[in-house]
């Protein structure tokens, strides 16, 4: 199987014919199987050690992992995948640019921040590889006056466990270029090529690698890959008073809902009048900002220099009563040079049925598209791209304007000001303890060992973990996360026609450190890391507590369990490379709410959106 992205590519009988600037990526979702045959019955994935295949396995023949790819086993999955006839270090390239928990992640402190490492704080000691992301990505604007590293360095290569030889150093380029990809067209389905034949792959041993160099620019990532768009995203939680994520978390800290920058020899600078400049972004009117500082905002520039605007998220990305989200409004110019704002005054008697939320919506879901609505009397096209809107009737065109709602810094204090001295959260559940409910922080309560409430919690970790001896339950009573997790169950249930959405107990073990994030800022896979991608880019969380326990990092001979109220909804196996849960079948625009590992008695789901889940207690137990 094949991932074939070509310029201009023609299909044609059972072959498809591509442009010579055609990118050719082999994938496979065959993967290493992380347990090992002792743990893992009717596996699915191929039982070879890990280390082997990344070439720095060090026990060798004594190695208690299998270093035979042809056993029975593997075999019987290497047919079923037509890959029986490829070398050895082909198929361990191929599962290096396939298999995500092969090698280590780039380091995302390291992309951003104006230091030597970025804003990583162990420079020395990071486990993640010191790389320029958009160098892999092949997006680059600085090409050779990058001050990201473009090259795997000595302390990159001794992570990679593997000599500073040029080759092997492009090598592993190549692999994490090709890694990237993939992922970046996960949505995609790979195309099945007749002609090529395994005989054509054995005389490249380097398979990962274009047959072109130049990547065409259907390949080209979107502008919204994850990483990026969270570096220019303002974190929500900084703002109403404090991240524990600090200078780990993925989000830009500012203590305003949006920030002005200009890029300066290669580093993004603030404008030292940021709310000047965005009150006059806020008014569709202008095309510039006034006085000595003029931002050109059509083509985001100043004196010669780019200019970016990042934001808190859009409002309609968040439940209702999230403050400082970013309120977008679309307005249309009339005949007369006025800007009218959809679905309002003067706009009531013309388009009427479209609003500014709808608008939004559509554009966050895909800023290419093109929309079609109609009015009372008219029908119009409305192009994202061009940002400009037609009567297809009489071909008339109004340019299209998308502005934030402006937030001055007295409102920000006094929004702020005002929730954390609100009125104390209703709809709770009855056992949580009325004095300890924090506005927007979270208070730990210690779970009674003789409640039916302590009794439910063990009985779930006990069931497959029969010999830890528990020290300690505690309940995470977080007002904010409860109720957008009850907003989120309400959302669904409409979708679901107003049916009751399955919800579950489930586990997740990780790492201690991450306690206090979680218990503030809930699970967020984008920010936290994670431990696997094998049924999608999300959280996971586990059936049985023995699973997690793998996951669960030990501190003093004790380790941690996440107990998570999760509603799974409606699931279906879910594959590598789902970035979100899968369309059902039949049914055009519904889709699935989570994913597992096997559609009957699912053990292992995978929740990507996280309002689906409230991380309501935690076991702390002895380390057998």
């Amino acid at each position: 199987m094949f991932s074939i992205t070509p310029e201009d590519g023609k299909k044609g009988g059972s072959s498809t014919v591509c442009s010579p600037d055609t990118l050719v990526i082999a994938k496979t979702h065959l993967h290493v199987c992380p347990d090992g045959p002792d743990k893992c019955k009717n596996c699915e994935h191929l039982q070879i050690c890990r280390y082997f295949v990344c070439g720095t396995c060090k026990f060798g023949n004594k190695c208690r992992m299998s270093h035979d790819v042809k056993s029975t086993h593997n075999t019987t999955l290497l047919k079923k995948a037509g890959l029986q006839d490829l070398k050895e270090k082909e198929l361990f390239q191929l599962l290096l640019q396939n298999d995500l928990t092969l090698l280590p992640e780039v380091c995302s402190h390291y992309n951003k921040g104006n230091g030597e490492h970025g804003s990583c704080k162990y420079p020395t000691s990071c486990t993640n590889l010191h790389v320029c992301q958009h160098y892999l990505q092949d997006n680059c604007k600085f090409g050779d006056s990058c001050k990201r590293a473009h090259k795997f360095d000595t302390n990159s290569m001794k992570i990679l466990k593997h000599g500073l030889g040029e080759d092997e150093s492009n090598g592993f380029l190549k692999t994490y270029k090709n890694r990237f990809l993939i992922s970046c067209h996960a949505g995609k389905p790979a195309q099945r090529v007749e002609t090529v034949k395994p005989a054509v792959i054995t005389k490249q041993p380097n398979i990962p690698c274009a047959i072109q160099p130049n990547i065409p620019s259907a390949m080209q990532p979107k502008s919204g890959t994850v990483c990026e768009a969270l570096s220019e995203e303002i974190c929500l939680f900084y703002i109403r008073g404090g991240c524990t994520f600090k200078e780990k978390c993925a989000r830009v800290h500012h203590r305003m809902p949006y920030k002005w920058q200009y890029l300066q020899y290669g580093t993004w600078k603030d404008f030292s009048n940021g709310e000047d400049i965005e009150r006059a972004y806020c008014n569709p009117a202008n095309d510039t900002s006034m006085g000595s500082t003029q931002v050109n905002f059509e083509h985001m520039t100043y004196g010669g220099m780019k200019v970016r605007r990042l934001s808190t998220v859009s409002s309609v990305n968040k439940p209702p009563h999230f403050i400082l989200t970013t309120n977008w409004i679309w307005y249309w110019k009339d005949e007369k040079g006025k800007w009218i704002e959809y679905g309002c005054g003067e706009d009531l008697k013309r388009m009427a049925l479209i609003t500014s939320n709808t608008l939004e919506e559509a554009y966050l879901k895909d800023p290419k598209e093109t929309l079609t609505f109609r009015s009372e009397s008219h029908e119009y096209k409305l192009n994202f791209v061009g940002m400009h809107q037609q009567n297809l009737k009489h071909g008339t065109t109004r340019y299209v304007r998308r502005r934030p709602k402006f937030v001055s810094a007295e409102l920000v204090e006094r929004k702020v000001r005002s929730e954390s001295s609100g009125p104390s959260p209703t709809n709770i559940p009855d056992y949580w303890e009325k004095e300890a409910l924090p506005n927007f922080t979270y208070k730990l309560i210690t779970v009674s060992s003789g409640t039916d409430e302590y009794r439910k919690v063990e009985s779930l970790f006990k069931a497959t973990m029969p010999c830890n001896r528990i020290k300690e339950i505690q309940r995470v009573q977080n007002p904010s996360l409860w109720k957008v997790f009850q907003w989120q169950k309400e959302q669904m249930e409409q979708r679901n026609g107003g049916a009751d959405v399955e919800k579950r107990y489930l586990f997740h073990g990780t790492d201690p450190t991450l306690k206090e994030v979680i218990c503030e800022q809930n699970f967020d896979w984008r920010s936290c890391g994670k431990n696997g991608t094998m049924y999608g880019k999300g959280s996971y969380f586990a059936r049985d507590a023995s699973y997690s326990n793998r996951y669960a990092k030990a501190k003093g001979g004790m380790k941690m369990l996440f107990v998570a109220l999760v509603l799974v909804g409606d699931f279906t196996k879910g594959t590598s490379s789902m970035a979100r849960p899968p369309p059902k079948k039949y049914k055009e625009g519904i889709y699935y709410d989570s994913c597992v590992d096997k559609d009957q008695d699912p053990s292992i789901f995978v929740i990507f959106e996280k309002y689906q889940i409230y991380p309501e207690y935690i076991i702390d137990y002895f380390q057998n």
